[in-house]
């Protein structure tokens, strides 16, 4: 469980924790918010918007299957590199 906000509102690590795990938006909710990943890095990467990614964490919309590929990979390879932007 998720214990301080690491820079997230309580309201969104509430949302995320209340959430179903089983949704892969939300699985990488909790692995931003426990390594203190800016949303805004996620959404550049990913090619969404900030509103997108907050929606997958907290299970209200769910990615589209051209995004799960690369959040698999995220959450697959447990490491998170700003400089995976530009590879």
């Amino acid at each position: 469980m998720i214990t301080d906000n690491r820079g997230y509102s309580k309201k969104i690590i509430s949302a995320n924790t209340e959430a179903s795990g089983k949704n892969i938006g939300v699985q990488l909710g909790r692995y931003c918010i426990s390594r203190d990943i800016p949303v805004s890095e996620i959404a550049n990467y990913l090619g969404v918007t900030r509103m997108s990614i907050y929606g997958w964490f907290d299970g209200t919309c769910i990615p589209l299957p051209k995004h799960e590929e690369k959040i698999a990979e995220i959450l697959k390879t447990g490491g998170w590199n700003v400089s995976q932007e530009e590879e």
